[in-house]
């Protein structure tokens, strides 16, 4: 490796460096430089200084090079400072995008494991920083994060609020977020309508607030930004309005199951008669046949039936049925019917449990079992086959719907609704009116919200308040509470779309952490990562 090839890899930035030589080692490269300016300022006062009091050298890690670690040992000096007046009498000189004061890394190194302090936070940006042979620890990285440079926060012009849980249930901050650029402004570390207040006192210039239906954060809002336009959150909105749903679905709820069809005393399942009928095929069928014809056919030779047994190899009893039988289906009719079995005595009750649709001959060989059943689970799966082919499969009743289907059926657009929802939505709203009148004023505050027509929110709420729906009638003096900002929310295109994207971001935050970040590296994170 050149000097003129590792001049342009890492030095590229900076002319006032020159490379004197490069060692290569087993798992580490050391590069030897020396400054090249004839002069430096004194960071106090700003003069320019070439006189020359010392110098030394400065080992500064850098970005590794092919999985090896490199050193950089940099020959810089120390100058007299030539203003009199200046409480520094010397001063060491530093190089523009490669040293800064008291620093063991390249500005670049610095500024990457920064980097990956802010995305991976500890323990995963240590192990990662370790693959990529820039060993750093944990608490290094947490440092680093916690080093960076505070920045006045702009007062935007939409902002957008809401709390986020550092103990879920116990301690809660604020978020504030840019709703135009959609980048956090700044966390506070609580929730109080003081703490809010002064943050916006302080940051003028707030033209429009997006919040849920806090009381808390409206009262904030009004002392804090007296002028500011508040803009209640449709996705909040439509939150409070489902929960007032299930309310009245809850209210209900033994309405949902569709009625079971009138039906009079059950029938008893009884396998079909079948004709007699002799078999055509197998072997005993087959034997029958060929030992009827043998017998026939030498008795018209003459042949008594004795001699004939003797001649075929059969008892005189069988001779005589074949010489009896004029064909040979009278001895094959009714040989198989007609046989007892065991389960006989527990027929009628499988043929009653199979009626009330217990079909499973796993369950009603249990069943029977219990009752003193002695045979195999083997016989009564032949019967329930039988069963099943003489009564065709029916397709199972439709599960009984709850109260969080039906909710979410008279929620969802009806075009996103599946056929089989969709008919039971009808079926349901058919059987209970008040259903049916809920739907309804659903529809209309979704036509109201998605249309941004808010001027028609009071008209929305007379008719509720007119109608007796008691959970839906909650619902609308809840808004007349806000209704300003109710109906700012259904009218501007503003909504804090982007703290919630915020909010959830922050929980990936913490568990990343493992719940045990402090509040000062959790806002570091979120505001530099954005």
């Amino acid at each position: 490796m050149t000097h003129d090839l590792l001049q342009d890899l890492w030095l590229h930035q900076t002319t006032d460096v020159a490379v004197s030589a490069v060692t290569i080692h087993a798992n580490r490269i050391t590069v030897h430089a020396t400054t090249t300016r004839a002069g430096a300022e004194c960071p106090s006062c700003g003069t320019s200084s070439g006189r020359v009091h010392s110098s030394y050298v400065r080992r500064l890690n850098d970005s590794a090079a092919g999985q090896r670690r490199v050193v950089v040992e940099l020959r810089v000096r120390r100058f007299r400072c030539r203003q009199p007046a200046c409480e520094r009498a010397t001063f060491v000189e530093q190089v523009e995008g490669v040293t800064f004061r008291y620093g063991r890394r390249s500005q670049q190194l610095q500024a990457a494991l920064q980097r990956l302090g802010l995305m991976l936070a500890g323990r995963a940006g240590s192990r990662l920083a370790e693959a990529f042979a820039v060993p750093v620890s944990r608490s290094t990285l947490l440092r680093l994060i916690r080093a960076l440079p505070e920045e006045a926060p702009p007062a935007p012009r939409v902002l957008g609020i809401d709390e986020f849980a550092l103990r879920k249930g116990h301690v809660y901050a604020t978020i504030l977020v840019d709703i135009e650029t959609r980048r956090p402004v700044d966390l506070l570390p609580d929730r109080t309508v003081e703490t809010v207040r002064s943050w916006l006192a302080a940051h003028p210039g707030v033209k429009v607030i997006c919040r849920d239906r806090s009381a808390l954060y409206a009262e904030a809002a009004r002392l804090g930004a007296p002028d500011a336009i508040h803009v209640a959150d449709r996705f909040h909105l439509w939150q409070n309005l489902a929960d007032a749903v299930e309310k009245t679905v809850l209210q209900h709820r033994a309405l949902l199951p569709e009625p079971p069809p009138p039906t009079g005393p059950t029938q008893p399942v009884t396998l079909p008669a079948t004709a007699a009928e002799p078999r055509r095929t197998g072997r005993l069928s087959d034997r029958v046949r060929e030992q009827h014809a043998a017998v026939h056919a030498l008795i018209r030779e003459g042949v008594s039936l004795r001699a004939i047994g003797r001649r075929l190899g059969l008892a005189r009893g069988t001779v005589r049925r074949l010489a009896h039988a004029s064909d040979p289906d009278e001895l094959l009719i009714g040989r198989w019917t007609g046989r007892t079995s065991i389960l006989d005595p527990y027929k009628p009750y499988v043929n009653e449990r199979y009626a009330e649709g217990l079909t499973v001959a796993r369950r009603l060989f249990e069943e029977i079992r219990q009752r003193g059943f002695p045979g195999q689970e083997q016989i009564v799966r032949v019967y329930v086959r039988q069963l099943r082919e003489a009564f065709p499969h029916q397709d199972p009743p439709r599960r009984k719907p709850s109260v969080r289907d039906v909710t979410g059926w008279i929620t969802r657009h009806p075009e996103k609704l599946a056929a089989d929802d969709a008919l039971q939505l009808k079926e349901i709203l058919a059987r209970v009116p008040a259903l049916a009148r809920t739907a309804e004023h659903v529809r209309a505050f979704a036509e109201l919200m998605n249309d941004r027509r808010g001027h028609q929110l009071k008209d929305w709420i007379a008719r509720v308040q007119q109608d007796q729906v008691p959970a839906l009638q909650s619902f609308a003096t809840g808004l007349l509470q806000d209704l300003d900002a109710v109906i700012a929310g259904l009218t501007l295109r503003y909504s804090s779309g982007a703290v919630e994207g915020h909010n959830n971001k922050i929980k990936m935050i913490k568990r990343q952490m493992f719940g045990r970040a402090n509040f000062d590296l959790l806002r570091k994170r979120i505001l530099h990562a954005a």
